[in-house]
């Protein structure tokens, strides 16, 4: 490494950070050029410079019954397996309702601290797990609800549920309140609803619970019954049974909400919006 503008060598001895081989060959021969390890993983013990000892060819690592030489043994401590298994689960079930990177290493980092923490000893690894995932979208903003998480999980919900307040007890943490405006464009685009119509049932959701014309109503029973309100209106019209089954709720729970929300319908609406069908011809349940 040298001065362009005075010849003075800066650095005689340059170490190439590079790769060492390149590969041009598309067969994938057994031998791996590369000597390094698979990439570090900060949340496992040991920071994984553990040692492999690869299956043995020549006759010389063989005994005479047969058996290999040399063997792994204990090369990976159970906790570190447990986490391994664990991580491996979350990705799984993230990748199956789409949630980016993000999620799932804030979802592997709690995961963590619950481990470490061994503070829910007994629950299964596997509830611990989808409680970090529906905490982590809970943070980042992005929530899904129970039944979605248990629907790519292989635990029911309760457990999911009880696991969910240990670990938030175990590590101190809070999560915002659900609303809901969270779900409204999910369940909208999943119902290929328009623009329009979700403007209009974010704003009829979010009236009637200013109003309070729906106590004690869970957001997600609320956001159904809106979008169920504000497709009847316009020429996009949803039944029950199909908001119901995008949004996870039971249509009786969509008909005691909207029970509630069709007096005050004349309030709940945007000024802004184009009624295909007036609110005295809407569905009286």
């Amino acid at each position: 490494m040298i001065c362009s503008e005075c010849g003075l060598v800066v650095g005689d001895r340059v170490i190439d950070v590079g790769s060492e081989w390149r590969t041009f060959s598309n067969e994938k021969s057994g031998v791996d050029p590369s000597r390094v390890g698979g990439p570090e993983n900060p949340l496992l013990s040991g920071g994984d410079l553990s040692t492999v000892i690869g299956p043995g060819t020549g006759s010389a690592s063989f005994d005479s019954f047969g058996a290999p030489k040399y063997q792994n043994r204990r090369t990976m401590s159970s906790s570190d397996r447990a986490l391994i298994s664990a991580f491996k689960e979350i990705s799984m079930m993230a990748d199956r309702i789409n949630l980016p990177k993000t999620i799932v290493d804030r979802a592997n980092n709690l995961f963590k601290q619950v481990h470490d923490g061994k503070n829910l000893k007994g629950r299964s690894n596997d509830a611990k797990a989808s409680a970090c995932l529906y905490i982590a979208c809970r943070q980042e903003g992005v929530p899904r609800t129970f039944k979605e998480i248990c629907a790519v999980s292989k635990i029911s919900k309760k457990e999911i549920g009880r696991c969910f307040k240990l670990t938030l007890k175990a590590l101190e943490t809070s999560v915002d309140l659900i609303t809901t405006a969270d779900f409204m464009s999910r369940f909208c685009a999943n119902l290929d609803l328009p623009n329009l119509v979700q403007r209009a049932a974010t704003h009829i959701a979010k009236k009637a619970v200013e109003m309070d014309i729906v106590p004690g109503r869970s957001p997600i029973s609320v956001a159904a019954a809106a979008i169920y309100m504000a497709s009847q209106a316009s020429e996009h019209k949803k039944s029950q049974k199909e908001i119901g089954d995008i949004a996870g709720v039971a249509d009786v729970t969509i008909r005691q909400s909207y029970k509630l929300m069709y007096p005050h319908a004349a309030q709940l609406f945007p000024e802004d919006f184009k009624f295909v069908t007036p609110i005295d011809q809407l569905p009286q349940m």
